[in-house]
């Protein structure tokens, strides 16, 4: 298996601006997630938030979590579990509205901190779809112009924690799926690995490195390029040692926004329409998916042509 693409950003706007958009094309084509370095969020940043979210574990979840496990009498497993996942987690909403001050239990620092990174990962995931536009040549400002809706993209963050599993051979940290929405961003814990890819039917670890941002493409994403990028399964696997921190920030369409495949991307006069993804409100699909996270997304996609009003 050759190794998982890691792209350095440092250089994008100068001369080796055509390397790197090849090697994010390669990537999005192959394999569906890369991991960015030198992506322009300062590292003193990185490593606040992530020992805030770590404290904020610690102090105000770690209990609450045994207490649920105790709770549905999981501490000795015998048997596969195969209905729910071995994670603790908070979602905080940064667009179209930020919900960040209502969040209970958060310091006044972590608000302030999450606050500044979802910013930033806003910016970066912004830029990010631009390079896609000019990979794909579709004019510049046409993805983010995809997801807009009538009140902008909808951006939130998953603070995830994946505690210490005693049978990791029974329990998922959190079953495999696809991504519902547009383009993810993580960062993920540099220490306690878990994260697996599917690729050729094989799963394939994302490597823990520090500092860096992982990346990966949702359902939208395979709408809009008619199939040419795809979403593509993945899953936490539980460990014994250790708990590992996910911060997965979602940058997604509106609930309005309708999505359907780029006119450019499509082939002049395609006879066979079976072919062409469908078009769809996001909301409706994401009351789909609510239901069907865990199975597989091709299903997703043939019911919303079989609703298609459009």
């Amino acid at each position: 298996m050759e190794n998982f693409p890691v792209i350095n950003l440092e250089k994008v706007n100068g001369e080796e601006r055509k390397v790197i958009l090849e090697k994010i094309n390669d990537a999005c084509e192959n394999w569906g997630f890369f991991e960015l370095v030198n992506h322009g969020i300062p590292l003193e940043l990185l490593d606040t938030v992530e020992r805030l979210t770590k404290e904020h574990y610690r102090k105000c979840m770690e209990q609450k979590f045994k207490e649920i496990i105790t709770m549905k009498g999981l501490e000795g497993l015998q048997d596969e579990v195969k209905d729910m996942d071995w994670e603790s987690t908070f979602f905080m909403r940064h667009l179209p509205e930020s919900n960040i001050s209502e969040i209970p239990d958060l310091t006044l620092e972590y608000r302030k901190v999450m606050k500044d990174f979802a910013q930033k990962l806003e910016i970066l995931a912004e830029e990010l779809l631009d390079l896609l536009c000019e990979i794909l040549g579709l004019e510049k400002g046409y993805l983010k112009k995809a997801f807009y809706g009538s009140r902008g993209p909808t951006f939130g963050t998953k603070v995830a924690n994946y505690p210490p599993c005693p049978k990791p051979e029974l329990v998922k940290g959190l079953r495999a799926h696809t991504d519902a929405g547009g383009i993810i961003l993580l960062l993920q814990d540099d220490k306690v690995s878990g994260l697996q890819l599917l690729k050729d039917g094989q799963w394939v670890d994302v490597p823990p490195m520090r500092h860096s941002i992982v990346v990966n493409l949702g359902d939208q994403l395979e709408v809009i390029t008619n199939g040419r990028y795809k979403s593509v399964e993945h899953r936490v696997i539980a460990q014994t040692d250790g708990t590992r921190m996910s911060i997965a920030s979602f940058y997604n369409p509106g609930s309005d926004a309708v999505i359907y495949p780029a006119p450019a991307l499509l082939e002049i006069g395609a006879e066979d329409k079976s072919q062409v993804y469908p078009k769809f409100v996001f909301e409706d699909y994401m009351r789909l998916y609510a239901g069907l996270k865990f199975q597989a997304k091709e299903p997703r996609f043939e019911a919303m042509k079989a609703v298609n009003s459009y």
